[in-house]
């Protein structure tokens, strides 16, 4: 584990074997243990290694924070909960009906990774509804031994939220804020479908700047300052992202073919940036044809509402 603060850690799950894509959070108080982002079923043996390594077991935890309901970032959650039936589940009111009944939540991603869903994420166990603390936002909520703020921060997704500890100066803000696998590396914006929302995000990261934190921690991957350049950045490349998307809407040919043009753009943009192994690794955090999809979808959503005159 890397230590944040006192009482305060972070550590690796490596996903898939490759360092720096999904992070999760420690709080380790003396009133028991809590974790933001338990990640994927199938890194549980990281987590558990890890916790063991730090002097602690699934039964020492007391809650797990959600950002939002993502199979990498709470695909465990309900198999932790199966382990130990204490645990407290935090949880924006519209994603915690899909953790009870995860049907619909399955089946959404099911249709992105196809046969992949198992080898990805592992198994997807039903949370039940007694150990849901349901947030909207607003709240101040004490886990871990921290006090911490919670925000609605959609755009991302429609069920996240960012917690901030005011005492260390950390917000820890899942996806908003997009992915950067190294300090000072490229920010990329995470925009799978079905709920990118551009006028929700920009709000969000208003929300988040806010705050005035001295760092950001984003689950792919890890802590990052100055925050002010950070959003500023991600700013910059979620406008960016999406005016690239809507160029390839007005191109010629398939859905197939703007999406592959959109992923070639991309991947062109990071190999000037950093080193091959490097650049794959951001296809391993947030897959560029689903991040096409999300924004296509966007696009398409408010073209319906306001078509062209």
């Amino acid at each position: 584990m890397i230590t944040l603060a006192s009482g305060l850690s972070y550590f690796d799950l490596k996903f898939l074997g490759v360092p720096r894509i999904i992070a999760t959070v420690v709080f380790d108080g003396p009133g028991g243990a809590a974790i933001i982002d338990p990640g994927p079923s199938s890194t549980l043996p990281a987590l558990r290694a890890t916790l063991a390594g730090a002097g602690l077991a699934v039964a020492d935890l007391r809650a797990v924070l959600l950002t939002h309901i993502h199979l990498d970032h709470a695909g465990a959650t309900g198999t932790l909960v199966h382990e130990n039936p204490a645990l407290k589940v935090f949880v924006h009111e519209k994603g915690a009906p899909h953790l009870v009944d995860p049907e619909k939540l399955i089946a959404s991603a099911t249709r992105l990774w196809g046969s992949e869903m198992d080898r990805l994420w592992g198994e997807f166990r039903p949370v039940p509804q007694e150990a849901l603390v349901v947030l909207k936002g607003g709240e101040r909520i004490s886990e871990g031994g921290r006090d911490l703020e919670v925000a609605y921060t959609p755009g991302h997704a429609s069920h996240h939220v960012s917690y901030f500890s005011a005492d260390t100066g950390i917000a820890f803000v899942g996806d908003t804020a997009g992915i950067r696998l190294q300090p000072g590396g490229h920010i990329m914006p995470p925009t799978p479908p079905p709920d990118i929302d551009l006028e929700a995000w920009r709000d969000s990261l208003r929300r988040i700047a806010e705050w005035r934190a001295d760092t950001i921690f984003v689950t792919h991957f890890g802590p990052h300052s100055p925050v002010g350049a950070h959003l500023t950045e991600m700013v910059s490349h979620l406008e960016l992202t999406a005016s690239l998307v809507k160029a390839s809407l007005a191109r010629p040919g398939s859905d197939e073919d703007r999406e592959q043009w959109f992923s070639e753009e991309l991947r062109r943009e990071l190999r000037r940036r950093m080193s091959e192994s490097e650049a794959r690794a951001y296809e391993v955090a947030g897959r560029f044809d689903l991040n096409w999809r999300g924004l296509a979808r966007y696009w398409r959503k408010k073209e319906a509402v306001f078509p062209k005159q």
